[in-house]
């Protein structure tokens, strides 16, 4: 069972959700969900009280739901009360809140737009775009980072192609990419940053960004032409991609004088930021 973790936005506020592959259904935190309906300081509490008393009047909506593993604040995994889409709609009648009406017409957009996105998967990457422009980052980074993505996602597929497994091989030969041209691995590279669960690439510079996507990319291509019959082997190539990116790294900082890689994250930079509130229209919605 293949389950993904995501993040999305409801006026700029945060709603942790995760899209469950087999079941094709959509889980909301429902802490997450009663903050922006009631703006309650402590939405824990209100979700303890409100669940005992529907549990008492025998609401079997609260019963079915389920305890899901979501990012925390302080960004360990623990779990959480979740509902699917149709369990949160009935909740939301249970809690008084004039953000209801417009919080349902946003529940049913973010069930249609994942059904919409298996049929046309371009719109996955319209849609990141939105939610990073939301969350503050410039159009020259998130141009950057979408890229990367793709880049990522050819590397997988080569992976997968040559037999190797998702989980600790992919995560394997991910850190020794990162400490041939970072000279850190992941962890390293991450501690450098301040984070924790964060993902590392959302808080890279544009120039960490590239010199990434150089390394994976490089990784990719050197495999394509050796075609590595085994995990050890990928991992001589996976070396030899990084590497590339390091030669490019060292050249940049001999003649810059100045570090690629940087403390520099996410939460130094966004908060400077007005964050953007325009909707931007997907150019292959269909109409």
């Amino acid at each position: 069972m293949k389950k993904h973790n995501e993040l999305k936005l409801f006026e700029d506020k945060k709603v942790r959700t995760l899209w469950d592959d087999d079941q094709e259904k959509w889980y909301f935190s429902i802490v997450d969900v009663i903050s922006i309906l009631t703006e309650s300081p402590n939405p824990q509490v209100y979700w303890r009280v409100l669940k005992k008393r529907l549990k008492d009047e025998g609401n079997e909506t609260v019963t079915n739901c389920n305890g899901l593993k979501m990012q925390a604040p302080d960004g360990k995994m623990r779990f959480t009360d979740v509902a699917d889409t149709e369990q949160l709609f009935r909740l939301i009648q249970s809690i008084p809140s004039p953000k209801a009406e417009p919080f349902k017409l946003w529940l049913a957009q973010v069930a249609a737009e994942r059904l919409d996105e298996m049929q046309d998967p371009e719109l996955t990457i319209d849609r990141a775009l939105e939610q990073y422009l939301q969350l503050g980052y410039s159009e020259s980074w998130i141009n950057q980072r979408l890229k990367s993505i793709e880049i990522r996602k050819e590397l997988t597929d080569e992976w997968k192609k040559r037999g190797l497994n998702e989980g600790i091989q992919f995560a394997t030969l991910t850190d020794i990419i990162t400490k041939a041209w970072a000279d850190r691995s992941t962890k390293e590279y991450k501690i450098l940053k301040g984070l924790k669960k964060e993902n590392l690439r959302d808080n890279m510079t544009n120039t960490e960004l590239i010199l990434n996507m150089l390394a994976e990319a490089s990784t990719k291509d050197i495999s394509q032409a050796v075609k590595p019959k085994s995990f050890a082997q990928s991992k001589k190539v996976a070396h030899q991609g990084g590497n590339v990116a390091k030669v490019a790294r060292l050249e940049l900082e001999a003649k810059t004088g100045k570090k690629v890689v940087t403390a520099l994250n996410a939460k130094l930079v966004l908060p400077q930021k007005q964050i953007k509130k325009t909707t931007i229209k997907s150019k292959s919605k269909k109409k």
